[in-house]
Formats: structure tokens, C-alpha cells, sequence
């Protein structure tokens, strides 16, 4: 009987170990199937993100205090990532955190006047020494490559056993002594006089990632400590790159300690403006851009509101950057660095009494000379490139030059630029026809895109409140204007509108183009889906299709409503 029950026991603890070991695997499968679904998902939406980065040059300012913390790791494998997705990076590391201490072990203090540090000979030195161990351990991390051990199944490779980056630095940074100034004598502290594209540009092009130090060398072969943020955003300026992007070590915070998301230029420039007197880096800022070009940036319209930046750039002729021939100023332009670059430092920023309005002002002066985005990114959150690239709405600050630019409502002196686009598509049968009565009244629906005092593009949005949901109609673009993204451009302010009226879906009727909208993530749907006081008025004999898209909330910071 003892031998039987140990035996029933034992059949019993089998059944039960079967029964666990079978729920086990199924949540194991479940779980499993969602991992999947999520990576599938991630890599489809992130493709339009893969095409948009490729090929594109990035200045990547490392801040002091990120070089000097346990995140510069993984930021150098994020980079690494990216480059070998396509992207160019040109890295600008801080020094200024590490020349302090070598300058406390060796028994001297830190000299700052102003955004410039007084570079003795010990300074200088301490420079050298600080620029040549971070340019060391940068190009010791992104030697590694990626890690071998999961994608042997796929089969041997001589690639994987290359050097994991190659990595470029040299004498791309010409500079001149700072000088005497208002009798503080500088020292060996240097201003940017010209960055070398042309040989920046050959090791990109090479596959390198260049890092550039922000000690210059001058005509007399003297070594010069520059300002690591004037540097930068020189070397972007020149380099006309897509992205300028400051890693720091904290958020950009508003007032009430939340992030701020987005910032035009022109609201970038306002805020600036209004801290110029308690803070000498934005002053600075005002005096180098001058209040002249302010007018340049934006014109309003009698609500007061920004309506466009000049000529569609972002920024006027005289703040286009300087260098030329991909060598520097071009011959009779000998301008320092005051047209070239930004300079941030010294105890304003070390003090951090300002937040971070430094760098708020460096990203500020490269959108005017033509840089369309600058992020500023929390180096402390892990993955912060990646989330901020890879994501509509990112983590970080981004200030935009360009985005919507010359986007307002419609006016009834707009009316016959208006019509001058729609009317061949009309006739064409891709647009309803509206008559001058027609369209007067739905004008307030009506935005438009201005170019020089040109109607260039227009759209509508005709709300229907009670199914929370919005008519996109009359999209259509100037002939000479297609093929520049102005149609993507209405789209996307139409949504952020939609949202921001608090709008949860977006419908439109189409004839001619469908593969349009499906591209942009409509989906085909019955004339069920259309609210019925819309369908009432449809007109049936046109043959119209239907589609519509499900709005995702908007986390971007961008407020339609201040350039509408």
C-alpha cells in the first residue's frame, strides 16, 4: 500500500507538473508573439525614419559634463548604430569639465571672462592634455562594433570581424588668437577663423565618423583653445548640415518644470530676447544677430501671430553662413567669429543660474544661418538619440527654422491665388468645383501656404464636432511648387490642427489621388463612416472614394494655433 500511494503520488505530481508545464509554455507563447508583434511593429514605423537620416550629415555636440559621466557610453554606441545606418556624424566633444580638474590636480584655478576661458600656459596644456585622452577613449569605444554572439546563424561574414568605426580627427579648425579684449588679455584662447569642408566632407564620404576638436591651430602654427559650442556650431554651419544636436545633461525645462517639447525660431528668439538682461550670453545673442534681422524672421498677421520665416529659409541673407568653397570665408570676407560661430561658457553656464538658455541661444543662431533642426537632448536617458529620431514626437527639445513655414489662415485677399491653384484641378475632375460664393464661405476652413507674397498651396479643414472627427479637402500645390513636400507639410499642419480642435479621426473623398493618401496612412472605408450631415451633400455621381485615418495624440509642443 506504501509502495501504491508513493506511486499515485507520483502520477499525481506528474499531472500536475504536465497542467503547469503546459500553462507555462502557452504564456511563454503569448508572450513571445506579443515581443514579436512589437518588433515588427517597430521596425515598420521606424522605416520612414531610416530613409529620411540616411545619407544626412549630423554636428553632435557632447557636453562636458555627458564626456565625464557613465552615459557617454552608451551614447557612442547609439552612435555607432545610427552610423551604420547611414547617418554622417561629425562629434564635438566638451573639454571645458575635464581642463578644470587637470587644472585642480595640478594646484591651478580656472580662469573665465565672460563666454571665454583665460588660457594661460598651464590652461593650454591641460587643454592638450584633455583633448587628446577624450579623442583617445571616443575612438576606443567605437572600435568595438556590434556584438557578434546572436547573428552567427545567419551565417559567416568577413564584415563582422572589421574594426567596428573608423574614426577620423585632424587640423580641420583654423583659428586666431581672441587677443587683448576691453584689456583681458586671452592668452592662448583661440576664435574659429575657418573649418575645412572640403576634408571633413572627404572622410565622410570615406565612411568615417570625424571627431573635431575644439583646440584650432593658427597660420603661425600655434595650438589655440576655442570654445567647444562655437566650434560646433561653426563646423554646421559650414558643413550645411541637417542636424545640429546638443547632448546635455539635463531636460529643457519651462517655467512650470515641464518639457519643452518644440520651439519655432521665432519663439526660440522672443524668449532669448526677453532674458537678454539678466543674462549675458543672450545678450550676446541679441548683439550678434542684431534686432534688423529679427523682422527678417517673421511677419504677423493683425492678431499678431507668426505667420512665416523670410524666403521659406528660416533666415535672412546676411545670416547665411560664410564659408564658401568648402574652405572657409571667402577672399575679402575675413569675418571672425561673431559671423562664424556661437560661443557659450564660462560661469553663467557653469553656474546653470540661466537653466540651459546657453544652448538655447547656440541652437537659435544656427537655425538663422540655415540649419533647419537643432535638438537638445537629456544625455541621461538611455537611448536618447534613438528615441529622439526615431519617434514623431521625440524626448528632447527640437527648435525649427523652417516648420510651416509661411502657413496661416486664409484671407479674402487670398482668394484669387486660390483659385488660381485649385481651378486645373477642378477642371481635371480631382477637385469639387467651388464657385467665388462657395468658396468666400468656407474660407475660414481655408489655410493657405505664402511664398514671397504668392499663394503657393492650400488646403481645408471642415470640422464636424459631434463625431469628433474632420474633412480634409482642397488639397492642391502650385505646379512650379510639387515635389518640395508642400503637400506633406498641409497634411500634417491639418492634423495638428484636427487635434488640437480636439478631433479624433480625419475623412476626405477622393477620384484621382488615393495612393496619395493611403501613403500617409488612410484607409479605404464605406460612405457609412462619413457623418451623415456630409453625406447629404455628397454627390454621388462623381464616384467618389472614401477614406480615413485615426489621428494618434499629439505630444510634439508644436501649437498650431500660434502660426494659424
Amino acid at each position: 500500500k506504501s509502495l501504491h500511494r508513493a506511486d499515485n503520488r507520483g502520477k499525481s505530481t506528474s499531472v500536475r507538473c504536465s497542467v503547469f508545464s503546459e500553462a507555462e509554455n502557452a504564456n511563454l507563447e503569448g508572450s513571445s508573439c506579443i515581443k514579436e508583434e512589437q518588433f515588427v511593429r517597430f521596425f515598420r514605423e521606424t522605416w520612414p525614419y531610416f530613409r529620411a537620416h540616411r545619407d544626412g550629415t549630423f554636428v553632435v555636440i557632447i557636453s562636458g559634463e555627458s564626456v565625464d559621466s557613465p552615459y557617454l557610453d552608451p551614447i557612442l554606441m547609439d552612435i555607432s548604430l545610427l552610423h551604420g545606418l547611414g547617418i554622417k556624424f561629425v562629434l564635438v566633444p566638451g573639454t571645458h569639465v575635464q581642463i578644470d580638474k587637470l587644472l585642480a590636480e595640478r594646484g591651478t584655478e580656472p580662469k573665465y571672462v565672460g563666454r571665454y576661458r583665460i588660457t594661460d600656459s598651464d590652461s593650454l596644456q591641460a587643454a592638450m592634455d584633455a583633448a587628446g585622452r577624450i579623442r583617445i577613449m571616443i575612438e576606443a569605444k567605437l572600435s568595438p562594433g556590434p556584438s557578434l554572439c546572436n547573428i552567427r546563424r545567419h551565417g559567416d561574414n568577413s564584415r563582422w570581424h572589421d574594426v567596428g568605426v573608423s574614426v577620423a580627427s585632424g587640423n580641420f579648425l583654423a583659428a586666431k588668437r581672441r587677443g587683448v579684449v576691453e584689456g583681458i588679455d586671452y592668452g592662448a584662447t583661440g576664435e574659429v577663423k575657418k573649418i575645412d569642408v572640403a576634408r571633413i566632407r572627404e572622410r565622410l564620404d570615406k565612411d568615417y565618423i570625424v571627431i573635431l576638436s575644439n583646440l584650432g591651430y593658427s597660420s603661425s602654427g600655434e595650438v589655440l583653445n576655442c570654445n567647444t559650442y562655437e566650434v560646433a556650431t561653426a563646423c554646421a554651419l559650414a558643413l550645411e548640415a541637417e542636424k545640429l544636436i546638443c547632448i546635455v545633461d539635463g531636460p529643457i525645462l519651462d517655467e512650470c518644470g515641464r518639457l519643452i517639447r518644440f520651439l519655432t525660431l521665432q519663439d526660440a528668439d522672443t524668449l532669448i530676447r526677453k532674458r537678454a538682461k539678466q543674462s549675458e550670453i543672450a545678450a550676446n545673442y541679441v548683439q550678434a544677430v542684431g534686432e534688423e534681422d529679427l523682422n527678417c524672421i517673421a511677419h504677423s498677421d493683425s492678431n499678431g501671430s507668426v505667420l512665416s520665416q523670410l524666403n521659406g529659409n528660416g533666415f535672412s541673407d546676411n545670416y547665411a553662413a560664410k564659408f564658401q568653397n568648402g574652405v572657409g570665408f571667402e577672399s575679402g570676407n575675413a569675418l571672425w567669429s561673431g559671423e562664424q560661430g556661437f560661443a557659450i561658457g564660462g560661469q553663467e553656464r557653469l553656474s546653470r543660474l540661466n537653466g540651459y538658455l546657453s544652448e538655447l541661444a547656440a541652437a537659435a543662431f544656427v537655425c538663422r544661418g540655415g540649419v533647419q533642426r537643432v535638438h537638445l537632448l537629456d544625455g541621461t536617458i538611455g537611448g536618447v538619440l534613438l528615441l529622439e529620431l526615431f519617434q514623431r514626437d521625440g524626448v528632447g527639445t527640437m527648435v525649427a527654422s523652417d516648420l510651416y513655414e509661411g502657413t496661416r489662415m486664409a484671407r479674402v485677399t487670398d482668394i484669387p491665388g486660390i483659385k488660381q491653384i485649385v481651378q486645373p484641378l477642378e477642371e481635371s475632375g480631382a477637385l469639387v468645383r467651388r464657385t467665388d460664393e462657395e468658396l468666400l464661405k468656407a474660407l475660414d476652413s481655408f489655410v493657405v501656404v505664402e511664398r514671397e507674397g504668392q499663394i503657393i498651396a492650400c488646403a481645408a479643414l471642415f470640422p464636424f464636432f459631434k463625431e469628433k472627427c474632420g474633412e480634409v479637402a482642397a488639397i492642391a500645390v502650385s505646379p512650379e511648387c510639387r515635389g518640395q513636400g508642400q503637400g506633406d507639410k498641409l497634411l500634417d499642419y491639418m492634423e495638428k490642427k484636427a487635434s488640437s480642435m480636439g478631433l479624433e479621426m480625419l475623412f476626405l473623398l477622393t477620384t484621382r489621388t488615393a495612393d496619395w493618401f493611403v501613403r500617409r496612412g488612410f484607409s479605404e472605408c464605406s460612405i457609412k463612416c462619413i457623418p451623415e450631415e456630409k453625406r447629404k451633400k455628397i454627390n454621388l455621381s462623381r464616384g467618389s472614394k472614401y477614406y480615413m485615418k485615426k489621428l494618434q495624440p499629439d505630444m510634439s509642443g508644436i501649437v498650431i494655433d500660434r502660426v494659424a
